[in-house]
Protein backbone atom coordinates (compact mmCIF):
# COMPACT_ATOMS: atom_id res chain seq x y z
CA UNK A 1 0.00 0.00 0.00
CA UNK A 2 1.26 3.36 -1.12
CA UNK A 3 1.58 6.39 0.93
CA UNK A 4 -1.27 8.29 -0.50
CA UNK A 5 -3.74 5.13 -0.24
CA UNK A 6 -2.79 4.62 3.92
CA UNK A 7 -2.97 8.38 4.55
CA UNK A 8 -6.64 7.84 2.33
CA UNK A 9 -7.42 5.07 4.86
CA UNK A 10 -6.70 6.51 8.15
CA UNK A 11 -8.55 9.48 7.26
CA UNK A 12 -11.78 7.45 6.27
CA UNK A 13 -11.37 5.35 9.50
CA UNK A 14 -11.25 8.53 11.87
CA UNK A 15 -14.38 9.64 9.80
CA UNK A 16 -16.14 6.49 10.81
CA UNK A 17 -15.46 6.68 14.53
CA UNK A 18 -15.83 10.44 14.93
CA UNK A 19 -19.07 10.16 13.48
CA UNK A 20 -20.08 7.02 15.26
CA UNK A 21 -19.30 8.18 18.65
CA UNK A 22 -21.10 11.69 17.20
CA UNK A 23 -24.38 9.49 16.74
CA UNK A 24 -23.99 7.97 19.98
CA UNK A 25 -23.62 10.76 21.84
CA UNK A 26 -26.73 11.80 20.47
CA UNK A 27 -29.16 9.09 21.04
CA UNK A 28 -27.97 9.36 24.34
CA UNK A 29 -29.38 12.67 24.92
CA UNK A 30 -32.61 12.39 22.79
CA UNK A 31 -33.19 8.96 21.77
CA UNK A 32 -33.04 8.06 18.12
CA UNK A 33 -35.58 6.67 16.23
CA UNK A 34 -36.42 2.97 15.74
CA UNK A 35 -36.52 1.59 12.59
CA UNK A 36 -39.22 -1.34 13.05
CA UNK A 37 -39.50 -4.06 10.35
CA UNK A 38 -42.91 -3.87 8.64
CA UNK A 39 -45.09 -5.97 10.01
CA UNK A 40 -48.14 -8.93 7.46
CA UNK A 41 -50.44 -6.56 9.04
CA UNK A 42 -49.41 -3.93 7.90
CA UNK A 43 -50.29 -5.41 3.85
CA UNK A 44 -54.26 -5.19 3.44
CA UNK A 45 -55.30 -8.41 2.34
CA UNK A 46 -57.29 -8.98 -0.80
CA UNK A 47 -58.93 -11.54 -2.95
CA UNK A 48 -56.44 -12.30 -6.22
CA UNK A 49 -58.98 -11.29 -8.60
CA UNK A 50 -61.53 -9.33 -8.68
CA UNK A 51 -65.62 -10.17 -7.79
CA UNK A 52 -67.94 -11.24 -10.79
CA UNK A 53 -70.89 -8.91 -10.98
CA UNK A 54 -74.03 -11.36 -9.57
CA UNK A 55 -77.35 -11.60 -10.80
CA UNK A 56 -79.79 -9.35 -8.68
CA UNK A 57 -81.29 -11.23 -5.91
CA UNK A 58 -83.08 -9.95 -2.80
CA UNK A 59 -80.21 -8.93 -0.36
CA UNK A 60 -76.88 -10.37 -1.72
CA UNK A 61 -73.67 -8.69 -1.66
CA UNK A 62 -75.40 -5.67 -0.88
CA UNK A 63 -73.58 -4.08 1.99
CA UNK A 64 -75.78 -4.13 4.27
CA UNK A 65 -78.24 -7.43 6.18
CA UNK A 66 -81.51 -7.13 7.84
CA UNK A 67 -81.91 -8.76 11.40
CA UNK A 68 -85.33 -8.20 11.65
CA UNK A 69 -85.73 -5.49 13.74
CA UNK A 70 -82.46 -4.15 13.05
CA UNK A 71 -80.20 -3.36 10.15
CA UNK A 72 -76.55 -4.02 10.02
CA UNK A 73 -73.37 -3.05 7.39
CA UNK A 74 -69.88 -3.99 8.23
CA UNK A 75 -66.82 -1.28 8.39
CA UNK A 76 -64.04 -1.94 5.55
CA UNK A 77 -61.65 0.95 6.50
CA UNK A 78 -59.95 1.43 10.05
CA UNK A 79 -57.98 3.38 11.88
CA UNK A 80 -55.32 2.18 14.08
CA UNK A 81 -55.46 3.07 17.56
CA UNK A 82 -52.69 1.10 19.37
CA UNK A 83 -50.07 -1.15 18.37
CA UNK A 84 -47.90 -3.66 20.09
CA UNK A 85 -44.75 -5.46 18.84
CA UNK A 86 -44.52 -8.59 20.81
CA UNK A 87 -46.27 -11.33 22.64
CA UNK A 88 -49.35 -12.79 20.69
CA UNK A 89 -48.87 -15.38 17.61
CA UNK A 90 -45.56 -15.70 16.69
CA UNK A 91 -44.55 -13.04 18.88
CA UNK A 92 -45.56 -10.34 16.76
CA UNK A 93 -47.68 -8.56 18.80
CA UNK A 94 -51.10 -7.05 17.53
CA UNK A 95 -53.22 -4.10 16.65
CA UNK A 96 -55.98 -2.71 17.91
CA UNK A 97 -58.17 -0.75 15.47
CA UNK A 98 -61.36 1.77 15.25
CA UNK A 99 -63.61 1.47 12.38
CA UNK A 100 -63.03 4.81 10.77
CA UNK A 101 -66.45 6.76 10.66
CA UNK A 102 -65.29 8.33 7.36
CA UNK A 103 -66.44 4.74 5.62
CA UNK A 104 -69.18 4.31 7.67
CA UNK A 105 -72.76 5.14 6.11
CA UNK A 106 -74.54 7.49 7.29
CA UNK A 107 -76.94 6.52 10.17
CA UNK A 108 -74.88 3.77 11.35
CA UNK A 109 -72.85 3.29 14.93
CA UNK A 110 -69.92 1.39 15.49
CA UNK A 111 -70.73 -1.82 17.81
CA UNK A 112 -67.01 -2.52 19.10
CA UNK A 113 -63.45 -1.83 18.02
CA UNK A 114 -61.36 -4.99 16.39
CA UNK A 115 -58.11 -6.23 17.14
CA UNK A 116 -55.86 -8.39 14.68
CA UNK A 117 -52.61 -10.38 15.55
CA UNK A 118 -49.76 -8.95 13.58
CA UNK A 119 -48.68 -12.07 11.79
CA UNK A 120 -51.42 -11.82 9.09
CA UNK A 121 -52.22 -9.28 6.24
CA UNK A 122 -55.14 -7.48 7.48
CA UNK A 123 -58.74 -8.69 6.95
CA UNK A 124 -60.29 -6.95 9.87
CA UNK A 125 -64.32 -6.50 9.86
CA UNK A 126 -66.81 -4.83 12.35
CA UNK A 127 -70.27 -4.88 12.11
CA UNK A 128 -72.02 -1.78 12.74
CA UNK A 129 -76.03 -1.13 13.23
CA UNK A 130 -78.38 1.43 11.66
CA UNK A 131 -80.00 3.95 14.44
CA UNK A 132 -83.80 3.97 13.61
CA UNK A 133 -84.20 6.24 16.27
CA UNK A 134 -86.63 3.39 17.75
CA UNK A 135 -84.33 3.22 20.55
CA UNK A 136 -82.35 -0.02 19.56
CA UNK A 137 -79.59 1.09 19.87
CA UNK A 138 -78.60 3.63 22.71
CA UNK A 139 -74.65 5.10 23.39
CA UNK A 140 -73.68 4.54 26.75
CA UNK A 141 -73.51 6.18 30.24
CA UNK A 142 -70.11 5.49 30.79
CA UNK A 143 -66.98 3.67 30.49
CA UNK A 144 -65.12 1.38 33.06
CA UNK A 145 -61.66 0.98 32.79
CA UNK A 146 -60.29 -2.29 32.21
CA UNK A 147 -56.93 -2.32 31.23
CA UNK A 148 -53.96 0.05 30.02
CA UNK A 149 -50.32 -0.92 29.29
CA UNK A 150 -48.72 2.16 31.23
CA UNK A 151 -46.77 0.05 33.47
CA UNK A 152 -45.72 -2.83 30.76
CA UNK A 153 -42.62 -2.96 29.39
CA UNK A 154 -43.44 -4.65 26.34
CA UNK A 155 -42.35 -3.14 22.22
CA UNK A 156 -45.27 -1.22 21.43
CA UNK A 157 -46.30 2.40 19.58
CA UNK A 158 -47.37 4.25 22.41
CA UNK A 159 -49.75 3.30 25.34
CA UNK A 160 -52.83 1.55 24.97
CA UNK A 161 -56.10 1.85 26.89
CA UNK A 162 -59.16 -0.71 26.68
CA UNK A 163 -62.51 0.24 27.95
CA UNK A 164 -66.06 -1.23 28.32
CA UNK A 165 -68.94 0.56 27.81
CA UNK A 166 -71.55 0.76 30.71
CA UNK A 167 -74.68 0.47 29.19
CA UNK A 168 -78.48 1.83 30.14
CA UNK A 169 -80.23 -0.87 32.09
CA UNK A 170 -82.09 -3.34 29.14
CA UNK A 171 -78.98 -2.59 27.14
CA UNK A 172 -75.95 -4.86 26.24
CA UNK A 173 -72.36 -4.35 25.33
CA UNK A 174 -71.01 -5.88 21.86
CA UNK A 175 -67.80 -4.60 22.28
CA UNK A 176 -64.69 -2.45 23.64
CA UNK A 177 -63.15 0.95 22.81
CA UNK A 178 -59.60 1.56 22.40
CA UNK A 179 -57.90 4.75 23.04
CA UNK A 180 -54.10 5.75 23.20
CA UNK A 181 -54.92 8.23 26.36
CA UNK A 182 -56.22 8.48 29.78
CA UNK A 183 -58.84 10.43 29.13
CA UNK A 184 -61.99 8.53 29.11
CA UNK A 185 -63.84 7.79 25.92
CA UNK A 186 -66.45 10.03 24.19
CA UNK A 187 -69.83 8.58 24.28
CA UNK A 188 -70.50 8.59 20.45
CA UNK A 189 -67.51 6.57 19.71
CA UNK A 190 -69.96 3.15 20.35
CA UNK A 191 -73.19 2.02 20.93
CA UNK A 192 -74.82 -0.63 23.12
CA UNK A 193 -77.68 -3.13 21.77
CA UNK A 194 -81.32 -3.81 23.34
CA UNK A 195 -81.06 -7.03 25.57
CA UNK A 196 -83.51 -8.68 23.46
CA UNK A 197 -81.54 -8.40 19.81
CA UNK A 198 -79.01 -9.68 21.31
CA UNK A 199 -77.75 -13.17 22.74
CA UNK A 200 -75.13 -14.98 24.74
CA UNK A 201 -71.28 -14.58 22.88
CA UNK A 202 -68.32 -17.02 23.58
CA UNK A 203 -64.19 -16.10 23.70
CA UNK A 204 -62.58 -18.02 20.40
CA UNK A 205 -59.00 -17.48 18.87
CA UNK A 206 -56.43 -15.43 21.18
CA UNK A 207 -54.96 -12.48 19.61
CA UNK A 208 -52.43 -11.35 22.02
CA UNK A 209 -52.06 -11.06 25.90
CA UNK A 210 -49.26 -9.65 28.48
CA UNK A 211 -49.30 -10.55 32.32
CA UNK A 212 -52.78 -11.35 33.25
CA UNK A 213 -54.32 -9.79 30.73
CA UNK A 214 -55.90 -11.52 27.57
CA UNK A 215 -58.08 -10.48 24.20
CA UNK A 216 -59.60 -12.88 22.22
CA UNK A 217 -61.90 -12.96 19.37
CA UNK A 218 -65.86 -13.52 19.85
CA UNK A 219 -68.58 -15.87 18.26
CA UNK A 220 -71.91 -16.77 19.17
CA UNK A 221 -71.86 -19.89 21.84
CA UNK A 222 -74.78 -21.38 20.09
CA UNK A 223 -73.87 -22.03 16.29
CA UNK A 224 -75.26 -24.07 13.50
CA UNK A 225 -77.65 -23.24 10.59
CA UNK A 226 -80.73 -22.80 12.53
CA UNK A 227 -78.90 -21.06 15.18
CA UNK A 228 -79.03 -17.34 14.62
CA UNK A 229 -76.42 -15.48 16.37
CA UNK A 230 -74.34 -13.03 14.55
CA UNK A 231 -70.48 -13.14 14.48
CA UNK A 232 -69.37 -9.48 14.99
CA UNK A 233 -65.50 -8.94 13.88
CA UNK A 234 -64.80 -7.46 17.40
CA UNK A 235 -62.71 -8.40 20.05
CA UNK A 236 -63.21 -9.31 24.56
CA UNK A 237 -60.63 -8.38 26.59
CA UNK A 238 -59.89 -10.91 29.83
CA UNK A 239 -58.42 -9.62 32.81
CA UNK A 240 -57.45 -11.61 35.72
CA UNK A 241 -59.24 -14.06 34.53
CA UNK A 242 -62.47 -12.50 34.52
CA UNK A 243 -64.02 -11.97 31.05
CA UNK A 244 -65.66 -8.74 29.92
CA UNK A 245 -69.34 -9.29 29.78
CA UNK A 246 -69.80 -8.91 25.71
CA UNK A 247 -72.64 -10.10 23.76
CA UNK A 248 -73.61 -11.01 20.29
CA UNK A 249 -76.19 -9.45 17.73
CA UNK A 250 -79.06 -11.88 17.08
CA UNK A 251 -81.04 -11.99 14.03
CA UNK A 252 -84.24 -11.53 15.32
CA UNK A 253 -87.02 -12.86 12.88
CA UNK A 254 -84.47 -15.42 11.12
CA UNK A 255 -84.80 -13.18 8.23
CA UNK A 256 -82.54 -14.61 5.27
CA UNK A 257 -83.20 -11.97 2.74
CA UNK A 258 -79.17 -11.52 2.61
CA UNK A 259 -78.90 -15.28 1.51
CA UNK A 260 -77.53 -15.50 -2.10
CA UNK A 261 -80.60 -17.09 -4.38
CA UNK A 262 -80.52 -19.67 -6.91
CA UNK A 263 -78.89 -17.50 -9.50
CA UNK A 264 -76.39 -16.23 -7.80
CA UNK A 265 -75.26 -19.87 -6.59
CA UNK A 266 -74.13 -20.70 -9.22
CA UNK A 267 -71.40 -17.73 -10.48
CA UNK A 268 -70.69 -17.95 -6.57
CA UNK A 269 -69.61 -21.76 -6.56
CA UNK A 270 -68.10 -20.92 -9.88
CA UNK A 271 -66.13 -18.12 -8.31
CA UNK A 272 -64.77 -20.31 -5.55
CA UNK A 273 -65.08 -24.15 -5.42
CA UNK A 274 -61.49 -24.99 -5.03
CA UNK A 275 -59.03 -27.11 -7.39
CA UNK A 276 -58.26 -30.48 -5.39
CA UNK A 277 -54.88 -32.27 -6.15
CA UNK A 278 -54.29 -35.80 -5.68
CA UNK A 279 -51.32 -37.51 -4.33
CA UNK A 280 -49.52 -38.80 -7.93
CA UNK A 281 -49.17 -42.27 -6.88
CA UNK A 282 -53.46 -42.35 -5.41
CA UNK A 283 -54.84 -46.00 -6.27
CA UNK A 284 -58.15 -44.65 -4.59
CA UNK A 285 -59.71 -41.69 -6.35
CA UNK A 286 -63.12 -40.31 -6.50
CA UNK A 287 -66.10 -40.98 -8.04
CA UNK A 288 -70.17 -40.53 -8.05
CA UNK A 289 -72.44 -41.73 -6.12
CA UNK A 290 -74.52 -42.74 -8.70
CA UNK A 291 -71.39 -44.49 -10.97
CA UNK A 292 -71.05 -46.55 -7.85
CA UNK A 293 -74.64 -47.82 -7.86
CA UNK A 294 -73.82 -48.44 -11.75
CA UNK A 295 -71.21 -50.15 -11.44
CA UNK A 296 -72.17 -52.59 -8.80
CA UNK A 297 -72.56 -51.19 -5.76
CA UNK A 298 -74.83 -53.77 -3.49
CA UNK A 299 -77.27 -53.39 -0.56
CA UNK A 300 -76.62 -55.66 2.86
CA UNK A 301 -79.44 -56.18 5.42
CA UNK A 302 -78.39 -57.93 8.52
CA UNK A 303 -79.73 -61.10 8.66
CA UNK A 304 -79.97 -61.75 5.16
CA UNK A 305 -76.12 -61.09 3.98
CA UNK A 306 -76.11 -63.52 1.41
CA UNK A 307 -78.38 -61.98 -1.03
CA UNK A 308 -77.84 -58.32 -1.43
CA UNK A 309 -79.55 -56.12 -3.11
CA UNK A 310 -78.51 -53.77 -6.77
CA UNK A 311 -79.19 -50.57 -6.34
CA UNK A 312 -80.90 -47.93 -8.79
CA UNK A 313 -79.31 -45.74 -10.53
CA UNK A 314 -81.11 -42.48 -8.17
CA UNK A 315 -80.91 -44.89 -5.16
CA UNK A 316 -84.60 -44.71 -4.50
CA UNK A 317 -84.55 -48.41 -3.09
CA UNK A 318 -82.55 -47.67 -0.22
CA UNK A 319 -84.41 -47.34 3.27
CA UNK A 320 -85.36 -43.86 3.65
CA UNK A 321 -84.95 -41.37 6.84
CA UNK A 322 -84.34 -43.09 10.48
CA UNK A 323 -81.37 -43.53 11.80
CA UNK A 324 -78.30 -45.73 11.59
CA UNK A 325 -79.51 -48.89 13.44
CA UNK A 326 -76.61 -50.94 11.84
CA UNK A 327 -79.36 -53.04 9.93
CA UNK A 328 -78.11 -52.20 6.59
CA UNK A 329 -75.02 -50.96 4.78
CA UNK A 330 -73.11 -50.28 1.32
CA UNK A 331 -70.43 -52.18 -0.09
CA UNK A 332 -68.75 -53.68 -3.03
CA UNK A 333 -69.19 -56.40 -4.87
CA UNK A 334 -67.75 -60.15 -3.24
CA UNK A 335 -66.50 -61.09 -7.29
CA UNK A 336 -62.37 -59.89 -6.86
CA UNK A 337 -62.69 -57.73 -10.43
CA UNK A 338 -65.58 -55.91 -9.86
CA UNK A 339 -64.26 -55.14 -6.45
CA UNK A 340 -60.89 -53.63 -7.66
CA UNK A 341 -62.58 -51.85 -10.01
CA UNK A 342 -65.11 -50.01 -7.79
CA UNK A 343 -62.32 -49.18 -5.35
CA UNK A 344 -60.39 -47.65 -7.92
CA UNK A 345 -63.38 -45.33 -8.49
CA UNK A 346 -63.10 -43.13 -11.81
CA UNK A 347 -61.67 -39.97 -11.17
CA UNK A 348 -62.84 -39.25 -15.37
CA UNK A 349 -66.75 -39.36 -14.14
CA UNK A 350 -65.94 -37.61 -11.02
CA UNK A 351 -67.94 -34.62 -9.31
CA UNK A 352 -69.13 -33.30 -6.21
CA UNK A 353 -72.19 -32.40 -4.29
CA UNK A 354 -72.76 -28.85 -3.42
CA UNK A 355 -75.00 -28.04 0.31
CA UNK A 356 -75.43 -24.73 0.68
CA UNK A 357 -76.92 -22.87 3.95
CA UNK A 358 -77.01 -20.28 6.34
CA UNK A 359 -74.30 -19.34 8.98
CA UNK A 360 -74.34 -16.53 11.75
CA UNK A 361 -77.88 -15.83 11.57
CA UNK A 362 -78.05 -15.65 7.39
CA UNK A 363 -75.06 -13.08 7.27
CA UNK A 364 -72.33 -16.45 6.01
CA UNK A 365 -72.86 -18.37 3.94
CA UNK A 366 -71.98 -21.76 3.96
CA UNK A 367 -70.87 -23.63 0.57
CA UNK A 368 -70.19 -27.47 1.49
CA UNK A 369 -68.59 -29.00 -1.12
CA UNK A 370 -69.15 -33.11 -0.41
CA UNK A 371 -66.47 -35.30 -2.29
CA UNK A 372 -67.47 -39.59 -2.51
CA UNK A 373 -64.43 -41.82 -2.92
CA UNK A 374 -65.97 -45.90 -3.45
CA UNK A 375 -62.89 -46.97 -0.73
CA UNK A 376 -60.81 -45.50 1.57
CA UNK A 377 -56.68 -46.71 1.09
CA UNK A 378 -54.26 -48.50 4.04
CA UNK A 379 -51.97 -46.08 5.94
CA UNK A 380 -49.14 -46.00 6.27
CA UNK A 381 -47.15 -45.60 9.60
CA UNK A 382 -44.36 -43.81 9.93
CA UNK A 383 -42.00 -44.41 13.11
CA UNK A 384 -38.82 -42.28 13.05
CA UNK A 385 -37.10 -43.20 9.85
CA UNK A 386 -39.12 -46.00 8.99
CA UNK A 387 -42.32 -45.72 6.80
CA UNK A 388 -44.55 -49.05 7.24
CA UNK A 389 -46.96 -49.92 4.65
CA UNK A 390 -50.12 -51.66 6.64
CA UNK A 391 -52.21 -54.19 4.75
CA UNK A 392 -55.27 -53.03 5.52
CA UNK A 393 -55.52 -50.33 8.35
CA UNK A 394 -57.60 -47.80 7.56
CA UNK A 395 -59.28 -49.65 4.31
CA UNK A 396 -62.97 -48.80 4.78
CA UNK A 397 -65.80 -48.91 1.47
CA UNK A 398 -67.37 -45.43 1.12
CA UNK A 399 -65.42 -42.54 2.28
CA UNK A 400 -66.85 -38.85 2.25
CA UNK A 401 -65.01 -36.09 2.44
CA UNK A 402 -65.67 -32.20 2.50
CA UNK A 403 -64.23 -28.48 1.93
CA UNK A 404 -66.47 -25.53 3.86
CA UNK A 405 -66.13 -21.79 1.33
CA UNK A 406 -67.50 -19.25 3.78
CA UNK A 407 -68.68 -16.31 2.39
CA UNK A 408 -69.52 -13.31 3.67
CA UNK A 409 -73.56 -11.88 2.93
CA UNK A 410 -72.47 -8.15 3.07
CA UNK A 411 -70.21 -8.48 0.49
CA UNK A 412 -69.76 -11.58 -1.30
CA UNK A 413 -66.54 -12.54 -0.51
CA UNK A 414 -64.72 -15.67 0.79
CA UNK A 415 -63.95 -15.11 4.39
CA UNK A 416 -61.97 -18.88 5.04
CA UNK A 417 -62.44 -22.14 4.17
CA UNK A 418 -62.79 -25.53 6.34
CA UNK A 419 -60.91 -28.64 5.39
CA UNK A 420 -61.61 -32.06 6.95
CA UNK A 421 -59.39 -34.06 8.21
CA UNK A 422 -60.18 -37.85 8.98
CA UNK A 423 -62.35 -37.36 12.07
CA UNK A 424 -61.80 -33.57 12.93
CA UNK A 425 -60.75 -30.77 10.12
CA UNK A 426 -59.05 -27.29 10.45
CA UNK A 427 -60.71 -23.70 9.34
CA UNK A 428 -57.98 -21.64 7.28
CA UNK A 429 -58.51 -18.38 6.79
CA UNK A 430 -58.72 -16.81 3.29
CA UNK A 431 -55.13 -15.11 4.19
CA UNK A 432 -53.95 -18.29 4.41
CA UNK A 433 -55.04 -19.72 1.04
CA UNK A 434 -53.21 -20.76 -1.78
CA UNK A 435 -54.99 -19.74 -4.71
CA UNK A 436 -54.89 -21.63 -7.88
CA UNK A 437 -57.27 -19.79 -10.10
CA UNK A 438 -58.67 -16.53 -9.57
CA UNK A 439 -60.04 -16.81 -6.11
CA UNK A 440 -60.22 -20.82 -6.13
CA UNK A 441 -58.13 -22.16 -3.64
CA UNK A 442 -56.08 -25.25 -4.33
CA UNK A 443 -56.43 -28.02 -1.89
CA UNK A 444 -54.40 -30.80 -1.38
CA UNK A 445 -55.99 -34.71 -1.09
CA UNK A 446 -53.63 -36.65 1.07
CA UNK A 447 -52.86 -40.28 -0.44
CA UNK A 448 -55.27 -43.19 0.22
CA UNK A 449 -56.63 -41.52 3.50
CA UNK A 450 -58.30 -38.46 1.34
CA UNK A 451 -57.95 -35.43 4.49
CA UNK A 452 -58.10 -32.58 3.00
CA UNK A 453 -54.88 -29.73 3.86
CA UNK A 454 -53.89 -26.19 2.68
CA UNK A 455 -50.35 -26.89 1.62
CA UNK A 456 -48.25 -30.01 -0.14
CA UNK A 457 -46.33 -31.96 1.79
CA UNK A 458 -46.10 -34.65 4.81
CA UNK A 459 -48.55 -33.79 7.57
CA UNK A 460 -48.18 -35.78 10.63
CA UNK A 461 -51.07 -37.23 12.91
CA UNK A 462 -48.93 -38.00 15.93
CA UNK A 463 -45.94 -36.28 17.07
CA UNK A 464 -42.02 -36.52 17.78
CA UNK A 465 -41.88 -38.34 14.41
CA UNK A 466 -44.30 -40.83 14.70
CA UNK A 467 -48.01 -41.23 13.84
CA UNK A 468 -50.12 -41.63 10.15
CA UNK A 469 -48.46 -40.33 7.43
CA UNK A 470 -50.49 -37.75 5.30
CA UNK A 471 -48.64 -37.28 1.82
CA UNK A 472 -49.94 -34.78 -0.50
CA UNK A 473 -48.49 -33.38 -3.72
CA UNK A 474 -49.40 -31.36 -6.15
CA UNK A 475 -49.31 -33.44 -9.32
CA UNK A 476 -51.52 -33.16 -12.93
CA UNK A 477 -54.24 -35.29 -11.13
CA UNK A 478 -56.64 -33.00 -10.18
CA UNK A 479 -60.48 -31.74 -10.03
CA UNK A 480 -62.02 -28.48 -10.81
CA UNK A 481 -64.75 -28.56 -8.06
CA UNK A 482 -66.34 -25.13 -9.84
CA UNK A 483 -66.73 -27.04 -13.40
CA UNK A 484 -68.30 -30.82 -12.15
CA UNK A 485 -70.67 -30.74 -9.20
CA UNK A 486 -74.55 -30.73 -8.77
CA UNK A 487 -76.57 -28.91 -6.62
CA UNK A 488 -77.74 -30.93 -4.03
CA UNK A 489 -79.68 -29.04 -0.92
CA UNK A 490 -80.05 -26.03 0.14
CA UNK A 491 -83.22 -25.73 2.52
CA UNK A 492 -83.43 -22.35 2.82
CA UNK A 493 -84.78 -21.84 -1.15
CA UNK A 494 -87.39 -24.35 -0.34
CA UNK A 495 -88.85 -26.74 -3.10
CA UNK A 496 -86.17 -24.67 -5.18
CA UNK A 497 -83.77 -27.78 -5.18
CA UNK A 498 -84.84 -31.19 -5.69
CA UNK A 499 -82.87 -33.78 -3.49
CA UNK A 500 -82.09 -37.06 -5.23
CA UNK A 501 -83.60 -39.95 -3.00
CA UNK A 502 -80.03 -41.67 -1.95
CA UNK A 503 -79.76 -37.98 0.37
CA UNK A 504 -82.32 -39.70 2.77
CA UNK A 505 -80.42 -42.64 3.26
CA UNK A 506 -78.64 -42.40 6.55
CA UNK A 507 -77.53 -45.89 7.61
CA UNK A 508 -73.11 -46.86 6.57
CA UNK A 509 -71.96 -46.58 3.16
CA UNK A 510 -69.96 -49.43 4.33
CA UNK A 511 -69.49 -52.01 6.61
CA UNK A 512 -67.73 -52.36 9.87
CA UNK A 513 -64.02 -52.49 8.81
CA UNK A 514 -63.16 -56.25 8.72
CA UNK A 515 -59.72 -55.41 9.99
CA UNK A 516 -58.27 -57.96 12.10
CA UNK A 517 -55.87 -55.43 14.30
CA UNK A 518 -53.85 -57.79 15.96
CA UNK A 519 -53.01 -59.94 13.00
CA UNK A 520 -51.93 -56.66 11.60
CA UNK A 521 -49.67 -55.36 14.02
CA UNK A 522 -48.17 -58.85 14.42
CA UNK A 523 -47.41 -58.06 10.40
CA UNK A 524 -45.42 -54.80 11.43
CA UNK A 525 -43.65 -56.37 14.15
CA UNK A 526 -41.55 -59.07 12.14
CA UNK A 527 -40.80 -56.12 10.13
CA UNK A 528 -39.15 -54.09 12.65
CA UNK A 529 -35.79 -54.77 14.90
CA UNK A 530 -35.74 -56.03 17.63
CA UNK A 531 -34.32 -53.16 19.80
CA UNK A 532 -38.30 -50.87 18.34
CA UNK A 533 -40.66 -53.19 18.63
CA UNK A 534 -41.24 -52.26 22.14
CA UNK A 535 -41.82 -48.95 22.06
CA UNK A 536 -43.56 -49.57 18.40
CA UNK A 537 -46.22 -51.41 20.58
CA UNK A 538 -46.81 -48.11 22.51
CA UNK A 539 -47.17 -45.83 19.43
CA UNK A 540 -49.80 -48.81 17.62
CA UNK A 541 -52.02 -48.89 20.33
CA UNK A 542 -52.52 -45.25 20.52
CA UNK A 543 -52.90 -45.00 17.26
CA UNK A 544 -55.58 -48.51 16.81
CA UNK A 545 -57.21 -47.11 19.83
Amino acid sequence: MNLAKCASFLITLFVILVVGDCIRVICRISPCPKTNPPLPIETVFQLPSSLPIWPSGTGFATASVSLGDLRVSEATEFDVVWRTRSGGPDNLGATFFEPSTVDIAQGYAVLGYHSQPNNKRFSGRSVVAYDDLNGNIKAPVDYISLWNSLSFEIDQDGIGFIWLPKCPDGYKALGHVVTNSTQKPSPDKIRCVKAELTEQCEHYKWIWGAEGFNVYTTRPSNRGTQAMGVHLGSFVAQVGGVMSDIACLKNTKSDLSAMPTLDQLKPLIDAYAPWVFFHPDEKYRPATVEWFFENGGLLYKKGDEANPVTILPDGSNLPQGGSDDNAYWLDVPPDSDARDNLERGDLAKAKVYVHVKPMFGATFTDIVIWMYYPFNGPATIKFRIFNIKADHLGEHTGDWEHVTLRVNNFNGELQSIYLSEHSGGTWVDATDIEFQDRNKAAVYASKHGHAFYSKPGLVLDGSDGIGLRNDCEKADLYLDTGFFYTLLSAEYLGTAVVEPPWINYSRKWGPRAAIYIQDEFEKIMKRLPKFLRSPFRRVFLQITN
